[in-house]
């Protein structure tokens, strides 16, 4: 798949397509590694107040290198690949983020980053749905592909979308709520274990003092019995 972006007049018949922008040849396999198409220009994500310089350089991360930051952010997800787009330091974007005056890039750059996580998202979802094609190899020859579906991020996307279905129904400790079987069952044992424990302490301090009372009674014994006591000196 072409690293350039589509001509402008094959945009909208393209929108959803992927593109993608990584660096590296080994993650061009990766769906992950693809980006969406550039924003529209009246994309509500493109209308925050960038950070204005008082004396800009000719370095300077201008409003449109920011609107541009932005909306490869949104597009890929990735600083890094967004950093690089425009020709800027992640230092000095960091930065810039957190200058006075910043707020509207940085609340901007929060709102990239959670488009990008959607993306993510999807691409999860349609692995899980359609599964991934591996090749079939023999003799150092691929004779044929076969599709793996990935049971474990299927279920790890209903627990986590559909989660007073799924995660209700297993043992998964993020559903143990009060009324859930398992909670209650649960909080009965440990409830037990706690009176039981409470219990031990009290016969244990119990214990004790019963203990220290027969030591007095027992010393007082001794020193009545004792040579010179109170009663050898009175008879």
């Amino acid at each position: 798949m072409s690293e350039t972006e589509p001509p402008a007049g094959a945009r909208g018949a393209a929108r959803g397509a992927l593109t993608c922008r990584s660096a590296r040849p080994s993650r061009r396999t990766s769906r992950t590694a693809f980006a969406d198409l550039p924003l529209e220009q009246d994309d509500p994500l493109l209308g925050f107040n960038p950070y204005c310089h008082k004396a800009p350089r000719r370095n300077s991360i201008t409003p449109e290198r920011q609107q541009a930051f932005i909306a490869m952010l949104a597009a890929t997800g990735i600083v890094t690949q967004a950093a690089r787009h425009i020709g800027a330091s992640l230092e000095a974007l960091y930065r810039l983020r957190h200058k006075p005056g910043a707020e509207g890039f940085a609340a901007a750059w929060e709102l990239a980053i959670d488009r990008g996580i959607a993306r993510l998202e999807d691409c999860a979802l349609e692995r899980a749905i359609a599964g991934e094609e591996r090749p079939v190899v023999r003799g150092g020859e691929v004779v044929g592909t076969w599709r793996r579906y990935d049971t474990a991020l299927l279920l790890f996307l209903l627990r986590q979308r559909r989660g007073h279905r799924w995660a209700a129904n297993g043992t998964h400790y993020a559903a143990l709520r009060p009324g859930h079987p398992v909670y209650e069952r649960l909080r009965a044992e440990w409830d037990a274990q706690e009176a039981e424990d409470a219990q031990a302490v009290y016969d244990s301090i119990d214990a004790m003092i019963d203990q220290m009372r027969a030591n007095a009674i027992a010393n007082a014994a001794q020193l009545a019995d004792a040579p010179g006591s109170e009663d050898d000196l009175t008879g």
